[in-house]
């Protein structure tokens, strides 16, 4: 074997492997969608049924179910999606995540299938107002590793410290016990656990006015042009035929 022969052979190999998921996807009718276990109302895991749920997983099987695609759900943690991603291990990421521009110079948006922005948690018996970020400079503050909002928090740069979090349950919990003065998270997700009482000792801070209202979209390998075509053709069916209304009024979000 000549060595312009072995060098063609590794090229076309290392190109296959490149593709392989979407090829898998388009020749199996089969996506690996990336969910987290802790975004409820979003993505959560049931455990009665040991299974992920959720709004974006209805969502995702919904799309699936347009585009004539079958949704294969995986648990992954949060700050582990777009790495994931990336890494060829799912080919589409189903999540609460806001599409930021520094996240689109790596991977590629749907269509919007959701818009929302940040919520504020303070401790329960706090009765302070909070209108904005600023009521809380020289304050200790928290959000969850991975997301936009530790981003805010570090960017503002008014705070006395800004701590960062494997999940919400932690930032709740150091937020009950006086560890941290405040938290930011995705409002949604906040309040559908508060009004469930799974966050005790917390509430939301009622004025106040979020500043990075952003949208949820599925999530696709950057130049995964094929399937975003595909999934965003399944949005446009879903939210025409009343499906992804019928999804988030399920969620009540």
């Amino acid at each position: 074997m000549t060595f312009l022969t072995r060098r063609f052979l590794l090229v076309a190999a290392a190109s296959a492997a490149a593709v392989a998921p979407f090829a898998r996807a388009q020749t199996t009718g089969t996506i690996n969608v990336g969910a987290t276990a802790t975004g409820i109302p979003f993505t959560f895991l049931d455990v009665k049924t040991n299974s992920i749920q959720g709004m974006m997983v209805d969502t995702v099987n919904a799309v699936g179910k347009a585009a004539g695609l079958k949704v294969n759900v995986q648990q992954t943690v949060f700050s582990a999606l777009i790495p994931s991603l990336t890494a060829q291990k799912i080919d589409v990421i189903s999540a609460a995540m806001l599409k930021t521009p520094a996240r689109a110079e790596v991977v590629d948006f749907s269509e919007p299938v959701y818009s929302y922005g940040e919520g504020l948690l303070v401790k329960a018996d706090d009765a302070k107002a909070y209108a904005s970020l600023d009521d809380l400079k020289g304050e200790v503050v928290g959000a969850q590793v991975g997301t936009v909002f530790l981003d805010m928090l570090n960017k503002k740069g008014i705070f006395k410290e800004v701590r960062s979090y494997d999940s919400l349950a932690d930032l709740t919990r150091d937020l009950a016990l006086g560890r941290i003065k405040a938290g930011l998270g995705d409002q949604p997700i906040l309040a559908y656990q508060v009004r469930q009482n799974t966050f005790p000792g917390v509430k939301l801070a009622a004025g106040y006015k979020p500043v990075n209202v952003g949208d949820v979209c599925l999530v696709v390998r950057k130049g995964d042009k094929a399937l975003l075509d595909q999934l965003n053709k399944a949005i446009a069916t879903i939210k025409a035929d009343g499906t992804l209304a019928q999804i988030v009024q399920k969620w009540g979000i």
